[in-house]
């Protein structure tokens, strides 16, 4: 019974988080429009370089730059030397809200299914959301960080 509630919270993690992209996208463009919007486009989780990449933020850079990830958001690319990076940053923190709001979505599922099927089930749906959610935003927010000391420079 674990290995089935594994297996299937797995598949279904996978599923709502690309389904959570949308939802995030849907949510993020009505939020975009509001006031506060600006203090979310400044949100930074972890500071330091050493826990990003003890948490395996490096490894993650690199699977995006180096595999059919690097093709699911062209608008976070820097193709020649003549880069807005205002523009970029915006871009970033479109992508980091987006996951954001799509990591929490998943996770209220998780949280329901832990109750409703079991917690095997939950934590299993809870492995992709972290790797298709929160990565990318933690991700999302150590470049903005890089693009804010170049642009503070």
């Amino acid at each position: 019974m674990i290995t089935k509630h594994l297996i299937l919270g797995f598949v279904f993690g996978i599923s709502m988080s690309f389904i959570s992209w949308i939802v995030g996208m849907i949510i993020n463009s009505i939020l975009v429009k509001t006031a506060d919007y600006k203090k979310l486009s400044n949100l930074n989780f972890i500071n330091s370089k050493r826990l990003n990449k003890a948490i395996g933020i490096t490894y993650f850079k690199w699977i995006v730059k180096n595999t059919f990830f690097k093709f699911f958001n062209q608008k976070l690319k820097i193709e020649n030397k003549k880069v807005d990076f205002k523009d970029l940053r915006y871009q970033m923190t479109l992508s980091e809200i987006s996951h954001l709001i799509g990591f929490v979505f998943v996770t209220v599922f998780a949280i329901y299914k832990s109750f409703n099927v079991s917690l095997t089930f939950g934590i299993s749906i809870m492995i992709p959301n972290v790797l298709m959610n929160l990565y990318p935003s933690l991700l999302q927010q150590e470049n903005k960080r890089r693009i804010d000391k170049f642009l503070n420079k």
